[in-house]
């Protein structure tokens, strides 16, 4: 049993830190059982390829040093890369839970599979294990989903500048780390002070950032939703682009753009109010009429078209937190 502890709850604890650090609660509990699943099902993918390869640590250093790190990161990677397209990870601080989820769900799974085989192995080996090797999975792949979120904020319609640099860095943390000439105790030491720290760090920056957003964004939103609700509408910058678009696009199609950049506005100012609530421990009530607005935004969105919505773009009516701002709104109604 003590084995058993030193091995798995390391990581565990350091998530349930990392989620109740999160005082946005971006993350449900869902999600992330859901992201452990789904580390754990990498690692026994990864267990797969490598007895598919015919790789083990005693074929060479360069397995242990690039191979296992290039195999193992890119698919702990692949499923933040699938959180952030389907819009499950909005911000630096819900990417960084999840991400650690998801390194500690291939944590898990590897120290099992290593306890069923090596139960009888000394203690230190599940120390160094639980402290070193589960923390530097968690670690590396929460650092990888808060550069890629950061970068996708970046780079919006550069995917690929997004997750790659994130995913060097990753297998570069990872390939160090099999690098280091020290002792397993020392080595998981080095892993306990510096990985945690600068995650903690990354995270506190991450969510002040995010706080700083949510405010400025919050006030923004008001302000130009009342603009568009004004009757000086036509004479702001907004009222003047629409109207420039009415000698490339029919009037009704310029006047559903009218009623997606308010609809858009409104479902912005709901969310981040349900932020701001969650932050100060509070939980509203999903809005009855949000089903009714989720289907009128997808009406409006395929009655403008791909070049109407890319002719909005200057008005940043759709974002890529569009699906994320869905989502969050659907967890509400939900709880209702």
């Amino acid at each position: 049993m003590l084995s058993v502890a030193l091995a798995l709850l390391p990581v565990v604890g350091f998530l349930a830190v990392l989620f109740m650090m999160d005082s946005f609660k971006l993350v449900p509990i869902r999600w992330i059982l859901a992201a452990l699943a789904g580390g754990g099902a990498a690692a026994l993918i990864s267990l797969w390829l490598w007895s598919a390869l015919g790789l083990d640590l005693s074929t060479g250093d360069a397995v242990s040093y690039y191979i296992a790190p290039i195999i193992e990161e890119t698919l702990k990677a692949s499923i933040i890369v699938a959180l952030i397209l389907r819009g499950r990870a909005g911000f630096l601080v819900d990417a960084a839970v999840q991400g650690f989820a998801v390194g500690a769900g291939f944590a898990l799974v590897e120290n099992i599979t290593y306890l069923h085989a090596f139960g009888v192995a000394p203690l230190t080996l599940w120390l160094v294990r639980g402290l070193g090797t589960a923390m530097l999975h968690g670690g590396a792949t929460a650092i990888f989903a808060i550069l890629t979120r950061a970068l996708a904020d970046r780079y919006p319609r550069r995917p690929h500048v997004a997750f790659l640099p994130g995913l060097v860095a990753a297998i570069l943390i990872h390939s160090g780390f099999n690098h280091l000439p020290l002792p397993p105790m020392v080595q998981a030491a080095v892993v306990m002070l510096v990985l945690p720290l600068l995650l903690l760090f990354v995270f506190d920056r991450s969510e002040r950032a995010t706080r700083e957003w949510m405010g400025a964004g919050m006030d923004l939103d008001i302000e130009v939703l009342q603009l568009v609700a004004s009757e000086t509408f036509t004479l702001t910058r907004f009222g003047q682009y629409l109207q420039e678009l009415r000698s490339r696009f029919p009037g009704v199609v310029v006047a559903d753009m009218y009623c997606l950049l308010r609809l858009e506005l409104e479902l912005s100012v709901h969310a981040r109010a349900l932020i701001m609530a969650r932050e100060a421990g509070l939980e509203l009530a999903g809005d009855e009429d949000l089903d009714a607005s989720f289907d009128e935004r997808e009406y409006l969105q395929r009655s403008i078209g791909k070049v109407g919505l890319i002719a909005l773009r200057p008005l940043q009516v759709t974002s890529d937190r569009d699906r994320w701002h869905r989502q969050l709104l659907a967890q509400s109604r939900k709880r209702t």
